[in-house]
């Protein structure tokens, strides 16, 4: 099976209106003949995956076209084209020339090396062999070749080509699990059924038999519905069944159990998973943009420098060319090399942190902006799986009268046995005295609440071979050592764990019974009547059962309080017990139910059997059926389960806090629990007082709840995402003002979309840079609009993790990214850049100063190799090795995470900074041409051998200089490049007098040069260090 992991996939749950817009083309229904693609009424594409930007022959176009249209590259090839102009040439070609091919060669290799990569990812792919049914028999076919009408087989552990309807499955029970973690990024099994009418055939040949086609809807992006129908025309009667979600095998998904047979609906673009598979906005970095402004206040001084030039010459002769001379001249002044030496910086940040042992498992998706880790102002968090570990743990049972908790189980466990295993008749109730007669009913009560609990779930249990016994066997006799639970949700599992441990144990089920064990190994056999599966709009489940031992038929029920309400009895104590639970960090569930006679069912069955057979608004008819049954049910418990804090959480939100960002907590969860979450992950501090917004509807209602919250002061804000949407239609900029001042804010109630609407809210109002990290799919939207994206590997799969800039396993790991990767990675940056452009600033002030002594002549100082080799072979390396350099060592970082907050004011790259290293450049780059110019003897040959290696000797001091921290390969950098420079001089005999450099004038002349251009520097940086120590240097001392 191919490997798809490396390759986000985005899935969108909500239907885009514009897919039509969008290249998606014009999509239609259409009627799919069984085996006989041939019959199709339009063109389907072909069922190709093609993840490539480029092919062989737009590969070079495509590639160059992207580097030329950004400024700085074009301005760099207009320069290297203008050499073939004899008037405008300078020297050598290959001076202007070779800069420019090794930066685009480095960019045409990384581009190329990404594009096989992704080629042979596809090929792979669409290279796999599938089974067909055909009328020849069984026949091989790549998945290309796959086309809309084919009968497929999939084996076990397969991946689905394409989009199909269910047919028929291998297994016993008549069902299949699938897979879909790499379509909507959740681990749990789906459960899907087949077409019931060819599930009865005798034999999958019989299905090119029969006459029957398959209607589907129009190809659309929403992966969780579907609408069809299924019609065998040849039948008596002719067979009409609905198709939904149920009965389809997406495109990506794998099957789990059993070998299945399916026939193609949709293929190549028209698939679910290629519809939801979109590029996220391309993030620029703060740094990038700021890097970029300053390199255009640098091509200012190149143009004003130029212009000077020319005035001071007063424009005679040809000025204009002398002006684009001037300009060839002192190109130097915006860096060629800067680009590079970021992106390759930004690669070794990327690899320090995938390699970082504290924090395994961290995987870098977007390797362009590490710096952004380390000036996060705001952290956006989802509590669920993020800041909890989304593993249930079953606390509390509540009948109204009596609650029982994890240290009264055992009396739960007494009830249960003893509804299974006393007579009935043995006492009768005359003669029973009162105590007895109350027992009794609190241990039906019990016994009728754990009985609901174990049946109203969509869990499977699963037999697998533990080495002592082989799967059919554990299946056949229950075996407990060998079964595991399937289901959507970990808290339906955490139900019925609970219940198999007071005793009534979930042991088999398939998509029409279901079987429980009694404490004393009875087999209690129900058979499924209807299953109306969870949906996060309705917030409930519910599931009709028959008892076989006595024919009743019940309607369970569970769901959210909220919904619930208005669905069971009245009763006095739901609402107050749901609010005391929510407020001991547990989440609450419902369970209800309803007896239903045999007509009462059957009137309901041919209602519900005739909207699920309508084509046209069928959710909503089939809703309006279901609810109703949903009316005066009885309530039988609530059900507490907790969602235990992931680890080392308070530590690591108290770091953030103490850094200087603010953590905002964005969840779906109710208002209850997400403030007894954050209160016990210390999210709210013990001291800080919490307001609760009230609920809002009208605009009145929002203006005086702000100005009730106005007059608090440093207290925490606790809002619903109903409440934040009247306030921000109303007081966007007012509740954004006051929200931003907050220590800590705690959204509940909210939607995807209200997620991502608050990170963009958060950065344009402030400014910024916003960190969102979550877990599962309803967190990719806020994750892809933050500045920087975490994902966390969680429960709920990997969709948020491969929509994310940086994956993470634990959040415990996103202190350690920030503190020490963020500060390291903005730091070295900022030093990386400036040292760049000082080394251009450099030769750029001493070609300026030899021009204005030869009577601003436009001819250059350095000819051929010396001018490639001094921004190459004689600084690269040395410059370069910043990238290793720290001022405090990681555990101090951790230690004291307030050295985060300087960098929140972005000094390390400012124009105080900039202007610094502007000066000393003019400064040194002066200082070195004068020297020589004053100190050189007769010929000119000598001036370019006393002042370049004065300023190569310059360079390699400066770095040493800017260095905190002294890494041995920023020793072997700096001396592998004066060994480079003294070995390459026997070549350079063209620009250097070879006899000169061996005398002592010569080295004299080049040491007092180069004394006089680095001592003040470093006179200054130990006065510095002295009187105005910098904040990190007490703690390192």
């Amino acid at each position: 099976m191919a490997n798809y992991e490396s390759r986000p996939t985005y899935v969108f749950i909500l239907c885009c209106p514009w897919s039509r817009c969008c290249g998606m083309g014009d999509f239609r229904p259409r009627t799919v003949w069984l085996g006989h693609p041939e019959k199709r009424e339009q063109r389907y594409p072909r069922n190709v995956i093609n993840n490539q930007k480029y092919n062989f022959f737009t590969f070079l176009p495509g590639v160059l076209f992207n580097q030329f249209k950004y400024f700085f590259n074009l301005y760099f090839l207009l320069l290297a084209c203008s050499q073939f102009v004899n008037e405008l040439r300078l020297g050598a070609l290959y001076t202007y020339w070779v800069p420019l091919g090794i930066v685009l060669i480095i960019t045409m290799i990384r581009e190329a090396v990404e594009e096989i990569r992704c080629y042979l990812r596809d090929k792979e792919v669409n290279s796999q062999i599938y089974s067909k049914l055909s009328t020849r028999g069984t026949v091989k076919v790549k998945s290309s070749g796959i086309q809309v009408g084919d009968l497929i087989i999939v084996e076990k552990n397969q991946r689905v080509p394409a989009d199909m309807i269910f047919l028929r499955t291998s297994e016993r029970n008549g069902s299949c699990f699938l897979r879909t973690d790499q379509l909507d990024g959740e681990t749990d099994w789906k459960l899907r059924l087949p077409v019931a009418c060819t599930q009865r055939l005798p034999t999958a040949a019989d299905l090119l038999q029969i006459r029957s086609y398959v209607y589907a809807e129009e190809p659309n992006i929403d992966i969780h519905n579907f609408i069809g129908t299924f019609t065998r025309e040849d039948g008596d009667p002719p067979v009409n069944e609905s198709l939904s979600i149920e009965n389809t095998l997406w495109a990506s998904t794998v099957i789990a159990s059993g070998t299945v047979v399916g026939v193609v609906i949709y293929t190549g673009k028209e698939l679910r998973s290629v519809m939801n598979t979109s590029n996220p906005k391309h993030k620029v970095g703060l740094f990038d943009l700021e890097v970029n402004c300053l390199t255009k206040i640098l091509f200012g001084a190149l143009v004003v420098v130029s212009l000077v030039m020319v005035a001071l010459q007063h424009f005679a002769g040809r000025w204009y060319l002398q002006i684009f001379r001037f300009l060839l001249l002192f190109s130097n002044i915006v860096p060629i090399s800067l680009r590079v030496n970021l992106d390759m910086g930004k690669m070794v940040f990327s690899w320090m942190i995938r390699k970082d042992s504290k924090i395994p498992g961290t995987v870098v998706r977007a390797s362009t902006i590490p710096e952004q880790l380390g000036r996060i102002s705001y952290l956006l968090t989802d509590k669920t799986g993020t800041l909890t570990q989304n593993e249930m743990v079953f606390r509390r049972l509540h009948l109204g009268t009596v609650a029982y908790g994890m240290d009264s189980m055992d009396e739960v466990q007494s009830h249960v046995f003893s509804a299974y295993t006393q007579p009935t008749h043995d006492l009768p109730a005359s003669r029973a005295p009162a105590a007895t007669k109350v027992r009794k009913t609190i241990s039906s009560r019990v016994h009728e609440a754990v009985k609901a609990i174990a049946l109203v779930h969509n869990v499977t249990p699963v037999y697998e071979a533990n080495g002592v016994t082989d799967q059919a066997e554990a299946e056949q006799h229950y075996e407990d050592t060998c079964r595991v639970y399937q289901a959507a949700s970990p808290d339906e599992v955490s139900l019925v764990q609970w219940t198999e441990s007071v005793g009534l144990t979930l042991v088999g089920r398939d998509q029409s019974s279901m079987q429980l064990r009694t404490p004393s190994g009875q087999i209690l056999n129900f058979t499924i009547l209807q299953m109306f599966p969870f949906t996060y709009e309705s917030k409930r489940m519910g599931i009709i059962v028959r008892d076989e031992s006595t024919g009743e038929i019940t309607f369970y029920m569970k769901g959210a309080d909220v919904v619930m309400a208005g669905i069971v009895q009245y009763n006095d104590w739901l609402e107050e017990e749901c609010g005391n639970m929510a407020r001991e960090g547990l989440r609450v569930l419902v369970v209800s139910k309803k007896s239903l006679t045999e007509e009462q069912y059957q009137d309901f069955e041919a209602r519900y059997v005739q909207a699920k057979l309508s084509v046209h608004d069928r959710s909503l008819k089939v809703a309006t059926v279901i609810e109703s049954l949903e009316m005066e049910m009885e309530l039988l418990c609530l059900t507490g389960v907790e969602d235990q804090l992931q680890a080392d959480v308070r530590p690591t939100l108290e770091i953030l806090r103490n850094a200087g960002i603010k953590v905002w907590m964005l969840t779906g969860d109710k208002l209850e629990t997400a403030t007894c979450t954050a209160k016990n992950a210390h999210l709210v501090t013990r001291n800080q007082d919490i307001h609760i917004f009230r609920p809002v509807t009208t605009r009145g209602e929002a203006h005086l709840e702000l100005n009730a919250f106005r007059r608090k002061h440093d207290c925490a804000l606790v809002i619903s995402g109903d409440s934040l949407e009247v306030c921000l239609k109303f007081y966007e900029y007012e509740f954004m003002e006051l929200a931003c001042q907050c220590p800590a804010v705690v959204c509940c109630r909210c939607a995807p979309t209200q997620k991502a609407q608050i990170v963009r809210l958060l950065q344009e109002r402030t400014g910024k840079l916003t960190c969102a990290v979550g877990d599962g799919g309803n967190d990719v939207s806020m994750i892809q609009e933050a500045d920087c994206g975490v994902g966390v590997e969680g429960k709920e799969g990997k969709q948020a993790s491969l929509a994310a800039d940086f994956s993470v396993t634990q959040f415990k790991h996103l202190g350690r990214l920030l503190m020490v990767h963020g500060r390291n990675s903005y730091k070295r940056s900022a030093a990386l850049s400036q040292f760049v452009i000082h080394r251009s600033l450099c030769i750029s002030t001493m070609q300026a100063v030899f021009s204005s002594v030869f009577y601003f002549a436009s001819v250059p100082l350095y000819q051929g190799f010396l001018i490639i080799g001094y921004s190459t072979i004689y600084t690269m390396f040395p410059v370069f090795s910043l990238v290793l350099d720290k001022d405090v060592k990681s555990e101090v970082a951790m230690l004291y995470p307030e050295l985060y907050k300087d960098l929140l004011k972005g000094r390390p790259l400012s124009f105080k900074t900039f202007l610094i290293w502007v000066l000393i450049s003019i400064y040194q780059g002066s200082i070195i041409m004068y020297g020589a110019l004053l100190l050189f003897e007769s010929e000119f040959v000598h001036i370019v051998a006393i002042s370049f290696t004065s300023l190569i000797l310059t360079e390699l001091l400066m770095v040493a200089l800017t260095i905190q921290t002294w890494h041995w390969l920023m020793i072997v950098a700096e001396l592998l490049s004066l060994a480079c420079y003294i070995a390459s001089l026997v070549f350079l005999h063209e620009f250097i007098d070879v006899y000169f450099i061996t005398t002592v004038s010569f080295l004299w002349k080049v040491t007092v040069i180069t004394l006089v251009s680095c001592l003040p520097l470093y006179i200054l940086k130990y006065l510095r260090r002295r009187f105005s120590p910098p904040n990190y240097s007490k703690l390192t001392s």
